[in-house]
């Protein structure tokens, strides 16, 4: 079984090696064939030629595409090499490595795509501001309106999907939505979604985009997406 780490990246000079060194870790240890590629999304620091200097396997965007571009990189390149299994595996290093077999193990047991959950058993030791916590249960709310399915981290970026999933996210991925629409977007085409409960951490260097007001644009904005992919044609499998 061939398994391909997805590892977005943009301006991650600080965190790129010690989460390279994370999936590498993980796997020597594994039954399975771990392979990553970084997609470097356009960075203006030093994150390219740390990937040079290190000879890392990386794709390295003209551009910066966001996370939606980069990740759906990251699903073009797991079709075209015939990858079994995507780990969504975020370069920031907030992710925990240990976990990375427990989101394959799911896969394996029949799974389509699985995400893992800050909120499931409390065991993640990062806690998100009560504002983001707000949001993301009205984002779990609205999902179960829609598509009748409780997920309850609905902007959790580390996941795993099959070869159907593969297939799916190469050639349709949201852009400014990924994690929310994405996951809606797979209900409607009627693939198996699961969560399960994974550890994550804070980020020891650099900060994050989101901020207090970006938050509540992202919320409404997010929530007309997520009605717009549900009455959105289901893709092709």
């Amino acid at each position: 079984m061939k398994v391909l780490i997805i590892i977005p990246a943009y301006n991650e000079e600080l965190n790129i090696k010690n989460t390279v060194e994370k999936v590498k870790s993980v796997s020597k240890k594994s039954e399975y064939s771990i392979d990553y590629i970084i997609i470097n999304d356009g960075s203006t620091d030093k994150t390219l030629d740390i990937c040079r200097e290190n000879n890392y396997k990386f794709i390295s965007l003209i551009q910066n595409l966001g996370i939606g571009g980069a990740v759906q990189t990251g699903y073009k390149y797991a079709l075209e090499n015939d990858y079994d299994i995507a780990v969504q595996f975020d370069g920031d290093g907030q992710h925990d490595e240990n976990y990375i077999i427990n989101l394959i193990n799911e896969i394996k047991n029949g799974s389509d795509f699985v995400i893992g959950s800050r909120f499931i058993k409390n065991l993640s030791k990062f806690k998100s501001t009560g504002l983001r916590k707000v949001g993301i249960k009205i984002l779990s709310i609205l999902i179960k309106l829609c598509t009748n399915k409780k997920i309850y981290d609905t902007t959790s970026g580390f996941r795993a999907g099959n070869k159907k999933v593969i297939k799916l996210f190469a050639s349709h991925y949201p852009v400014e939505y990924p994690e929310p629409e994405s996951t809606v977007f797979l209900l409607r085409n009627n693939l198996k979604v699961s969560e399960i409960p994974v550890e994550m951490h804070e980020r020891k260097f650099g900060t994050s985009s989101i901020k207090p007001l970006k938050s509540l644009y992202y919320m409404f904005s997010v929530s007309i997406s997520i009605i717009i992919t549900t009455m959105y044609k289901k893709g092709e499998m």
